[in-house]
């Protein structure tokens, strides 16, 4: 069987000369992970008649299974392995391994307790996954023992087409005196001295100054940002280390066209939901060939694919435009998740509509004990086909008929969000009420609804000038080159909108002295000092048009006072209506709108609209709007394909705007401004020819 090649896309000198190779993927990929191991009976013949009967061509393995490769150490049991490996070859169902470090056995416990972290709630208790220190020298030596055995008793399987590096990885709060230790070795380096680092800190503040670095006491209970936010990043750069540490090791076994990747997840709120506080995504990818993303979402009435995009555009955008994988998803997932018919259908092309190439399912088959036996499968419990299933067997089909036209999609974007992850964690410091994503998502979610194609850029990010909006949402901790980037940006020709608490203080989360947005102030052409939380206060004369229940602002306001910019919105207070809310700058060729207020979602499209529209990207795909979406880009053969999804649960149609093509799906030919007709959770592909 051949071996699957993926394409990267990047550009040439963006990655280590090790990674930057051209792959090519010559399928789209269907699949599901399979634990053999978990098992209530053997019936693997029988599941993976089953799979090849709903098109599942790949399925994930081994990743959460340690304690059974090695049930002691140094003892190797292979035989899951082997024949779920042979099995799927013979069936030519291709394999992906995952290194099976993200849950630790008992015996490596009772060895070396120590590899259970340390955290700031206390020590450990052995029983959950992600309960060790991913730094400790024990874990990391037996993670290498393991990772080396399996991989080198299945290297040169056939059915190997590529490798999961441990699984959704994150420091896990490890905060004991083994990682305090490893933290001063690591300021030492930063600053040449302790007077610098008191000095940047401010830990002169309630007699926090370290005068000697014997002294430096453990920052689980510090009450300074600086030093918490720093720990944050400490913590965050072990992830990025981890893995790039075993992704070395994985490329001393992996075959030409084999590839890396890892499955990422996104934060949670009951289902992913914004920007991973614990991970820097676009850092940790870079030790990647590919990467990989799990995407969990609500269903049923509350299905609005939002999540699915999101979570599409972030990974896609982590490799420069790279296509990516989803490396979990809901079948069936909680009870409240089963999806309506149509709905699995819907949720699988959407995932390709943001550019993945790979579509898997967790899991295959619900558990029958332990924590997950009602987070479901595929199949249910009892093995048998379902709706769900059946509908799937529909998925695999088109997946493998229209391959050729939907892999490898490439989107060229012109606006973009810039995150960071250094603003969430300073911002998190101070109880202002402000949550980082949940002010992230609503500018997010407008581009969505209105069918304007986004990527998400952080501050590694090398090229702003390729996008002709940029948001920013409360870019709270923020290096000053980065900000006078973000005034070029404006100057060159961009299109700028700006929230509050963004400039406000530097790397090191030290509040700048400047009048404030600091930097900023440049291109937003406003100054504050003053901000208040807001009591029964609305925008005056509803700028916006939101209607009276959406036109208040919450939270937090900024009193703005302009030096160009132009006033869009005042405050409707007896006091406060004096000063600016929302303003706009001419700043050199561009323009920059900043928003001195937490405003209403409804709001927030409101400005999202104008934005767009004024940089001219407002085109005929946003006559539509949610519940209608359209997704487009173009494809290997160099054709643009579009995407017309229905999230609701009554029928629509949407008139077709662009050139005469096909509609995938049911091979009817497409002339411009001809009606589509969409059912309740529907959706039509077509290719332009």
């Amino acid at each position: 069987m051949k071996h699957l090649l993926l394409t990267l896309g990047l550009l040439a000198g963006s990655l280590p000369g090790a990674l930057a190779q051209s792959i090519k993927q010559d399928k789209l990929l269907y699949g599901v992970a399979y634990y053999d191991e978990y098992m209530p009976y053997d019936r693997l013949d029988k599941d993976v008649a089953m799979m090849k009967a709903a098109g599942i061509n790949v399925v994930r393995i081994a990743e959460s299974t340690w304690s059974t490769l090695e049930p002691q150490e140094g003892v190797f049991d292979y035989s899951h392995v082997d024949r779920v490996l042979n099995a799927m070859h013979k069936a030519g169902i291709r394999v992906i391994i995952g290194t099976p470090t993200y849950a630790v056995p008992t015996w490596l416990v009772r060895k070396y307790p120590a590899v259970l972290a340390t955290t700031s709630r206390g020590p450990n208790q052995y029983g959950a996954r992600q309960l060790m220190d991913i730094s400790n020298p024990d874990f990391r030596r037996h993670a290498e023992a393991v990772i080396r055995a399996l991989l080198g008793h299945v290297k040169n399987h056939p059915a190997i087409i590529g490798y999961q590096v441990d699984n959704e990885t994150k420091a896990y709060g490890t905060a004991g005196p083994a990682v305090q230790a490893l933290f001063v070795q690591h300021m030492q380096k930063k600053f040449p001295s302790l007077d610098a680092l008191n000095k940047v800190y401010g830990l002169d503040y309630w007699s926090n100054r370290i005068n000697s670095w014997a002294d430096f006491p453990s920052t689980v209970g510090t009450i300074n940002a600086s030093l918490g936010s720093e720990f944050s990043a400490f913590q965050r750069q072990l992830v990025t280390d981890f893995l790039a540490w075993q992704a070395a090791l994985v490329r001393e076994y992996k075959q030409p066209g084999q590839f890396i990747t890892q499955n990422f997840d996104l934060s949670w709120r009951g289902y992913s939901y914004g920007i991973q506080p614990d991970v820097d995504h676009f850092a940790a990818a870079r030790a990647l060939d590919v990467a990989g993303i799990d995407i969990y979402h609500p269903s049923q009435d509350q299905l609005t694919g939002t999540e699915i995009a999101f979570g599409g555009d972030l990974t896609r955008s982590m490799r420069g435009g790279q296509n990516y994988l989803v490396l979990e998803t809901e079948a069936q997932g909680f009870p409240q998740w089963v999806p309506y018919p149509g709905q699995l259908r819907q949720q699988a092309f959407s995932h390709l509509a943001s550019g993945a190439n790979m579509v898997e399912y967790w899991h295959w088959s619900s558990i029958h004990n332990s924590a997950e036996t009602y987070w479901k499968g595929l199949l249910s419990h009892d093995f048998a086909p379902n709706p769900t299933y059946e509908e799937a067997k529909t998925i695999g089909r088109d997946f493998q008929r229209l391959s050729p036209q939907l892999l490898n999609l490439k989107k060229t974007n012109k606006v973009a969000i810039l995150f960071s992850n250094q603003a969430l964690t300073a911002e998190g410091w101070f109880g202002n009420g402000l949550d980082y994503n949940q002010v992230l998502r609503p500018f997010y979610d407008a581009l969505y609804r209105q069918n304007v194609g986004c990527d998400l850029v952080d501050p590694s990010s090398p090229n702003l000038d390729q996008y002709q909006v940029l948001i920013v949402p409360m870019l709270y901790a923020a290096p000053t080159r980065l900000l006078e980037r973000i005034n070029e940006f404006v100057k060159k020709g961009g299109h700028l909108l700006c929230t509050y608490r963004s400039g406000f203080s530097d790397e090191n989360v030290q509040v700048r002295t400047a009048v404030q947005p600091g930097v900023l102030s440049a291109a937003c052409g406003v100054t504050y000092s003053q901000f208040t939380a807001p009591d029964h206060v609305g925008l005056k004369g509803d700028a916006y048009q939101a209607g009276r229940d959406d036109n208040q602002v919450t939270t937090w306001m900024e009193l703005l006072t302009p030096t160009t910019a132009k006033v869009l919105a005042t405050y409707d207070h007896p006091v406060w209506g004096q000063y600016a809310a929302i303003t706009e700058n001419r700043y050199g060729q561009g323009l920059a709108t900043y928003v001195g207020c937490h405003t209403s979602d409804a709001l927030v499209e409101k400005l999202v609209t104008n934005v767009v529209k004024q940089a001219g990207l407002w085109g005929p795909d946003q006559a539509l709007k949610f519940p209608l979406i359209t997704r487009s880009g173009v494809n290997q053969r160099n054709h643009a394909v579009h995407y017309y999804f229905n999230y609701a649960a009554a029928p629509a149609t949407v008139a077709y705007p662009h050139g005469r093509g096909r509609e995938l799906l049911s091979g009817e030919n497409v002339a411009k401004n001809q009606p589509l007709a969409l059912a309740a959770w529907g959706v039509k592909i077509v290719e332009e020819q």
